[in-house]
């Protein structure tokens, strides 16, 4: 159909979140399944980890305070490392050495967002955390990963050395918890219904079919 509207697609999710990592690389697989139907992806801000401070904390007191310790998450890591490399993703769990507070990779996405590269500034975010192991807490490397989408570097340093956007972050990570949203990454199609957890492409494939045959419908 001509000129059909988009299917919106909002994905609440968080950078340290390896189910999210999944997720996003199956919806893109969906959204290629689906070649006829326009879709419009917003990435929404969650906390998985809003205990953490601005400054981060160690890998290890992580997994300790969260799984009782390290050792008790291996088998559970090493699970979604098979999932990810399933996906041609590469989750180096030894390579993560720092738990970040994301705050400030969420405002990252949001700056990228108001030049249409949301999704490449989470996808450059998350290689870094996933597969090179690098500390998302540490400004200069949040500088380059920025720079490297094809950001200001200059503005960006200067915008994170700030409190720009960190209230609206908050504000919005919040509301998803306040909505009921415990699990990410969380798919909500046209704010009409959720589909939660990293499912399989076919399956978002399925649902981006039924609310697009759904608005085509109401027209």
């Amino acid at each position: 159909m001509p000129n059909r509207r988009p299917v919106h697609i909002d994905v609440v999710s968080d950078v340290v979140c390896p189910w999210c990592f999944i997720g996003k690389h199956r919806l893109e697989k969906a959204i290629e399944l689906t070649p006829d139907i326009p879709v419009e992806v917003r990435w929404r801000p969650y906390f998985l980890n809003d205990w953490i401070p601005r400054e981060g904390i160690s890998r290890e007191q992580y997994l300790t305070t969260k799984f009782g310790s390290s050792e008790r998450y291996k088998g559970i890591a090493q699970r979604v490392a098979a999932a990810a490399s399933a996906e041609g993703l590469i989750y180096a769990i030894d390579k993560i050495s720092r738990q970040p507070n994301t705050l400030d990779a969420h405002r990252l996405i949001r700056w990228a967002g108001g030049v249409g590269k949301a999704a490449e500034m989470k996808q450059k975010l998350m290689d870094l955390y996933f597969t090179e192991g690098a500390d998302l807490t540490d400004r200069k490397v949040l500088v380059q990963a920025a720079a490297d989408i094809g950001l200001n570097a200059e503005e960006i340093e200067k915008a994170l050395a700030g409190e720009k956007d960190v209230a609206e972050v908050e504000r919005e990570a919040l509301s998803a918890k306040e909505a009921g949203i415990e699990g990410v990454p969380c798919f909500i199609f046209d704010g009409k219904f959720a589909v939660s957890g990293a499912q399989a492409p076919e399956y978002l494939a399925e649902a981006i079919a039924r609310v697009a045959q759904g608005m085509d419908a109401a027209e």
